[in-house]
């Protein structure tokens, strides 16, 4: 009809359409996460801390409550101790050597050269390897490769199993970590040389900057937060190492190989003693904290300084 006017009707929101609070919705989401990490994170990290108190063999339904004599006890444990300077020698060794490889490559093959893309799949290709895998080829290699090549080419020192030795059964295990491991940072420290401005790289060379002075001035300085990242990652995985001691040496010669973790392993499922294996945890548990807290405030120091 011919001059007919359309009215709006308002639509009133009942109690079924409560108004979307953004704090509250994003609340929401997040709780099936905090749920999962309760019962998988925080709730077992609360029971280990308890049986930490006890001397609970992990079997038995009946255990008594020590305090804090496992704690003190491990402080005493020589063979604790050990395996708390190995677990910090092999960190160290493996912490400088994975970086400055992947770090190498990661230049390397962000440069102009042919069959980058090809390159960066075979490097990358260790990291997909199971570490126990890994474990197992190299001890075969350091048994019967090695010293059969040096035997052909008459060096003694090369035609010995280093695993089978006390004093340089760290460095067959560090090595054996570095090839495997050089991978995963190496593409972090790629996507971070792909944030430098080629601006101020050529800058720098008008300039007349040298390669070394340009990477110290210029790139570093980018790569300070991928940096963090895997010295945390490295730090973690080195204090933390397991797979590969029980693939190459079981812990021998002599218990020269036992970390904290193989330690935390043999304590706590084959001598029976998981309360005490337990608080080997807490102690590597804290020491990982703490280093990494250290390291992160360094670095972030560092980074804020440059800005």
């Amino acid at each position: 009809m011919e001059g007919a006017r359309t009215t709006r009707v308002p639509v009133k929101m009942g109690k079924w359409a409560p108004e979307m609070k953004s704090g509250t919705v994003f609340f929401w989401f997040t709780v099936p996460a905090l749920l999962l990490y309760a019962v998988f994170f925080v709730f077992p990290v609360g029971m280990g801390v308890y049986y930490s108190l006890t001397n609970w063999n992990g079997f038995s339904p009946s255990y008594r409550f020590v305090g804090l004599d496992n704690y003190v006890a491990l402080l005493a444990d020589n063979r604790f101790l050990h395996a708390v300077k190995f677990t910090l020698a092999y960190t160290a060794l493996v912490v400088a050597l994975k970086l400055s490889v992947a770090l190498s490559l990661a230049i390397l093959l962000s440069g102009h050269i042919k069959l980058r893309g090809f390159f960066r799949s075979v490097y990358f290709f260790p990291a997909v390897l199971s570490m126990i895998t890994v474990g197992l080829i190299f001890n075969q290699i350091f048994f019967s490769v090695v010293p059969s090549i040096g035997e052909a080419l008459g060096v003694e020192w090369l035609s010995r199993n280093i695993l089978g030795n006390k004093n340089t059964a760290i460095f067959g295990i560090v090595l054996t970590n570095v090839w495997q491991g050089f991978a995963v940072p190496m593409v972090i420290f790629i996507a971070g040389l792909s944030a430098v401005p080629n601006e101020l790289r050529e800058a720098a060379t008008i300039d007349g900057a040298t390669a070394f002075r340009r990477f110290v001035s210029v790139t570093l300085p980018f790569l300070i937060p991928v940096l963090n990242v895997n010295l945390v990652i490295a730090i973690k995985g080195g204090l933390t190492v397991f797979d590969y001691i029980v693939a190459m040496t079981d812990g021998g010669p002599a218990q020269a190989t036992e970390s904290i973790g193989f330690l935390i392993y043999k304590h706590g499922m084959s001598e029976m003693k998981f309360g005490y294996g337990t608080a080997e945890a807490i102690y590597i548990f804290v020491m990982i904290a703490l280093i990494s807290f250290v390291q992160i405030k360094l670095l972030n120091r560092k980074e804020a300084g440059q800005q």
